[in-house]
């Protein structure tokens, strides 16, 4: 009679384990879905777009004060070049440090993302909300939202530089916050100030973290692998 051991079960309440590339994956596909949405001008999606746009510039040509805050935030404080700026500072200090591979890897993934969201916007074409009392202007078509996409993956790469250096407690629930508002805060002021439509923002925030999830899964893979050459040869010798 057989004695085998029996392969054992998967724990039925294991849950699967969420990895850079899976988040980036499951953005991706969400990203292109609404792409083609927004390409095919989905009439409930069209719709959604208008009300929220309708309701939100309402109440933006009443409230100039709030206006202006929004517009300091957006132009000023979380400004495309402003995020571009923070992640040069931090490609030059890993580049002091050595790090120079991921310098390149941050700069190049930050490059790609004004890329892909430039040729995204060129080939969607999709016209900006039109008002005949704008509060604010815009240049480039709408979709995706290169405000939203660039702060998204920004922050989300300083965010991962912080996580390989270690940090945690205080000061990485702080980076966590002011990351999470920016990224949030950004898409909000595009919206109030009329200059884009809800489904520009949600590409732009899904696109940005498919970008990032994609980097660092790319990068950690590279380091697996140069790590098991160095210790393939290490042995050999």
């Amino acid at each position: 009679m057989s004695t085998a051991t029996p392969t054992p079960a998967r724990s039925a309440g294991k849950r699967p384990r969420v990895t850079p590339f899976s988040v980036g994956a499951v953005c991706a596909v969400l990203g292109l879905a609404l792409l083609v949405l927004v390409a095919a001008r989905w009439s409930p999606l069209m719709g959604a777009d208008r009300t929220v746009a309708v309701s939100l510039h309402r109440r933006a040509v009443a409230e100039p004060g709030l206006v202006h805050v929004n517009r300091i935030l957006s132009d000023w404080v979380w400004d495309p070049w402003t995020m571009r700026i923070l992640i040069a500072v931090a490609v030059v200090a890993l580049w002091w440090q050595g790090a120079r591979l991921l310098a390149g890897w941050v700069a190049v993934t930050s490059l790609l993302s004004t890329l892909l969201q430039q040729g995204l916007k060129a080939a969607v074409g999709r016209e900006r909300p039109q008002w005949p009392d704008p509060v604010d202007s815009a240049h480039y078509a709408a979709f995706p939202s290169g405000h939203a996409m660039t702060a998204t993956v920004s922050c989300g790469l300083l965010l991962w530089l912080l996580h390989r250096h270690g940090t945690g407690g205080g000061p990485w629930w702080t980076a966590l916050v002011v990351a999470s508002v920016s990224v949030i805060g950004v898409g909000l002021t595009r919206l109030y100030l009329g200059v884009h439509w809800m489904s520009d923002v949600l590409g732009g925030w899904l696109l940005g973290v498919a970008l990032v999830g994609f980097s660092i899964a790319g990068f950690v893979r590279h380091e697996r692998r140069d790590r098991a050459a160095h210790e393939a040869l290490r042995h050999r010798f």
